[in-house]
């Protein structure tokens, strides 16, 4: 059975992951040392991997800012939900606003235009 998390902790998972990347090409750098030009490419490049973890940071902000909170059901906490169903951030407990999909098995397949007939 797969895992499912929150849309949004999956999105901001992503750009730390960005973040990640980009320290680790710019250490890759340090191995061209003889060459700065590589060096300075390389350097460059993480850059733009961090620049764009912040330009994703912003963009979930901007959009969380946006969400339903709603209140899980299961652990009484405050949570926001993106699409058609969602998982608590907190408790992973299956979420849905839509009465069509209540007592449904939770499938990310709801979120998508084409599924929803």
């Amino acid at each position: 059975m797969r895992k499912y998390s929150s849309k949004i902790n999956k999105i901001r998972t992503f750009a730390l992951s960005l973040i990640f990347i980009g320290f680790i090409v710019m250490y890759g750098g340090i191995f061209f040392r003889k060459s700065p030009i590589l060096m300075t490419i390389f350097m460059i490049i993480g850059l733009l991997f961090i620049i764009a973890s912040t330009v994703v940071y912003f963009w979930i902000g901007m959009l969380s800012t946006k969400t339903v909170q709603i209140v899980c059901p299961n652990c009484k906490k405050v949570t926001k939900m993106l699409g058609r169903v969602d998982m608590c951030m907190y408790c992973n407990e299956p979420l849905t606003l839509d009465p069509e999909l209540e007592g449904k098995e939770f499938d990310e397949k709801y979120n998508r235009k084409r599924n929803r007939k």
